[in-house]
């Protein structure tokens, strides 16, 4: 997505979170009258914060992987994610979501086959369903071509990758759609947005028409108070 106006930079990598289930830490949250614990506050919470200190247009996303085994307490990850850039940026937290890539990143290779032909000399088709029920993406790629790498060979692949091409069926990459769904809408309160060819992208998003994934889509609510 090439606007002229934003630019996208990883400010941090930190391990997948899952809901807090224990009741020793739940406890100790509630005795320190603290809402999300020390070490997200540390990990998550202070380097979005002083990343959006450091400039008001600026804004964090948070992209997970959820894989076969974490969707069921999708909702649960979300909001233990959403709890931290809430409270940490309480006045900013429009400047803020939190997204997933389902079951993970390599799943979207699949819905632009010709990407990995180019890379790995392979001859797949489009995966005929929706890639983000492919359980195994990483696996599939492995068994496909048995020297795949996934820095070296991913890599190459995401710069072949064709975000309109996986967007353009409205029944698939509900998750996907919303992340690109909230970051056009942030674009759009652009001064100048007007001038920006806004609408054909939503078109070939299929953004307005297409699926989106109910557990981040609340987020896109948000930015229309």
């Amino acid at each position: 997505m090439e606007t002229g106006i934003c630019s996208f930079e990883v400010i941090g990598k930190v391990e997948q979170l899952n809901p807090i289930t224990s009741k020793i830490k739940k406890l100790k949250m509630v005795g320190s009258r603290k809402t999300i614990l020390s070490k997200d506050e540390k990990r998550i919470g202070i380097p979005a914060r002083e990343y959006i200190k450091s400039d008001p247009c600026k804004y964090v996303i948070l992209i997970d992987d959820l894989e076969a085994d974490r969707q069921e307490i999708a909702k649960e990850v979300f909001d233990r994610y959403r709890t931290i850039l809430d409270t940490m940026l309480p006045k900013q937290k429009n400047q803020t979501s939190v997204h997933f890539l389902v079951n993970m990143l390599e799943a979207y290779y699949f819905a632009n086959a010709q990407s990995i032909n180019k890379v790995l000399g392979t001859s797949l088709r489009d995966f005929a369903g929706d890639v983000e029920t492919i359980r195994h993406p990483k696996g599939e790629l492995k068994q496909i071509y048995s020297g795949f790498q996934e820095v070296r060979d991913g890599g190459k692949i995401l710069q072949e990758l064709d975000v309109t091409h996986i967007l353009a069926n409205p029944e698939t990459c509900a998750a996907l759609r919303t992340l690109f769904a909230w970051c056009l809408k942030i674009i759009q309160q652009y001064p100048y947005a007007d001038d920006l060819d806004l609408n054909s992208l939503e078109e070939l998003y299929q953004i307005k028409t297409g699926k989106l994934y109910e557990v981040t889509a609340s987020q896109l609510d948000l930015l229309l108070s």
